[in-house]
């Protein structure tokens, strides 16, 4: 039997990143996965770049049953020192959208720079590597330290002072997501807030979508919300419309605060008084009503738009200087606040994230130890989901670290 002081489960983001500080700290670490590959995630996020944080990280870029948890993690390491480490490292990187960090060349260099880390720290590491249990030892080699553990796994069995379940949520099921981290919770008796897929492309009705389904491809600003007047969340972004709905970071970010069978809201054409404009054209223009307002959104959208007239009791498809007043308003109301319900989502598979987890009740947010002596959650395992835009990894470094710094006060004092 093997022996280490810490075993993480879970070779993404947050189990590298955590591996490396608490390996440089002092500690013996092991990290397991089941894939033969690390950090798929890293890989694949931000078109290969990675999009690693944000400058404006703070706790009100995320969603949580508990929205004040994330607060101590974050502020103990922020992006500043995320920044600082990439630097260190050499690696070049830009600032794009609204504070979003990649990296110049390739996501590789991220995940390079997290492999050096524990190797500076000395962790060993097991891939292809599932784990079959976890045992929570009564009596404890580690002296004043209370917890141990054996975990059985395909490599056989090991003996350690403390876990940390870093295995993410259920997104993107087809580079290795599983449930893994919520049945350890759930075999510790930790409460799990129903998990679900966020950033997620929201669909509709086949049929109630089939007229705008032509405009698959179609790119826009708008400003989309959803929720009432005390939990009204709103966000403005790019919308992408989709052959069986909307996607695009607009509809990723709503989709996380989204409620089945509640409505968003649309204005497709945000800044601009579309009704002023148009009755302006009218006294002065002889254009067609789809000419006029493609001046202000796409012309696919003002085609399409103009064409739903007719089952709202209203003709859209005529010059504008012969269009009622009231018909005008109607086709600005209607732009400005388009109300549809989503049928559902585009699911686990297309999913960036997974909201939902283990309950931060259930953990200290100083230290993301459980209230299971020795046994730790970080990352996206935990019920904290960020925005689109870097804030996720940014979670990831900082709950990585905060639990990192945890293990050898307790280990190194044991």
């Amino acid at each position: 039997m093997q022996s280490f002081d810490v075993v993480i489960v879970g070779a993404g983001a947050a189990g590298l990143f955590c591996a490396g500080v608490a390996g440089q700290l002092g500690l013996k670490v092991l990290v397991l996965d089941h894939s033969e590959k690390v950090a798929e995630k890293i890989r694949i996020s931000g078109g290969g770049r990675a999009n690693f944080t944000n400058v404006d990280v703070t706790a009100a870029n995320f969603l949580s049953e508990n929205p004040r948890f994330a607060k101590s993690a974050l502020s103990r390491f922020t992006p500043a020192d995320f920044v600082a480490l990439v630097k260190k490292h050499g690696i070049a990187f830009h600032e794009k959208h609204k504070g979003q960090l990649f990296c110049d060349r390739s996501a590789e260099d991220l995940i390079a720079m997290l492999l050096a880390e524990c190797a500076a720290g000395g962790v060993e590491r097991w891939q292809p590597c599932g784990v079959k249990n976890i045992r929570f030892l009564a009596s404890s080699p580690y002296g004043s330290c209370a917890s141990s553990y054996e975990i059985d796994s395909d490599r056989g069995t090991i003996q350690c002072g403390a876990v940390v379940i870093a295995s993410g949520g259920l997104s993107i099921p087809k580079i290795g997501a599983t449930d893994f981290g919520y049945r350890v919770a759930k075999q510790f008796d930790l409460p799990v807030v129903t998990p679900r897929p966020a950033l997620v492309p929201l669909t509709f009705d086949e049929a109630a979508w089939a007229p705008f389904s032509q405009l698959s491809g179609l790119s826009l600003p708008v400003s989309i919300e959803t929720g009432g007047k005390k939990d009204k969340t709103a966000f403005l972004e790019d919308l992408l419309f989709t052959h069986r709905g909307l996607s695009g970071p607009g509809v990723l970010q709503i989709s996380s605060y989204w409620q089945e069978g509640t409505p968003i809201r649309l204005n497709l054409a945000p800044g601009t008084d579309i009704a002023a404009h148009l009755n302006q054209a009218k006294a002065t223009s002889r254009k067609l009503i789809a000419n006029e307002l493609a001046g202000l959104v796409p012309s696919r959208l003002a085609d399409t738009w103009v064409a739903q007239g007719a089952a709202l009791g209203h003709n859209w498809q005529r010059p504008i200087n012969e269009a009622s007043d009231k018909a005008l308003t109607a086709l600005a109301e209607r732009l400005t606040r388009w109300e549809l319900t989503p049928t559902g989502t585009e699911g686990y598979r297309k999913a960036e994230v997974t909201a939902g987890g283990v309950d931060t009740k259930a953990l200290s947010s100083q230290t993301q130890e459980s209230r299971q002596p020795g046994l730790y959650f970080i990352g996206e395992v935990v019920d904290v989901t960020g925005w689109l835009g870097g804030y996720n990894f940014q979670w990831a470094w900082a709950s990585a670290f905060a639990c990192a710094k945890a293990l050898a006060q307790a280990l190194r004092a044991a």
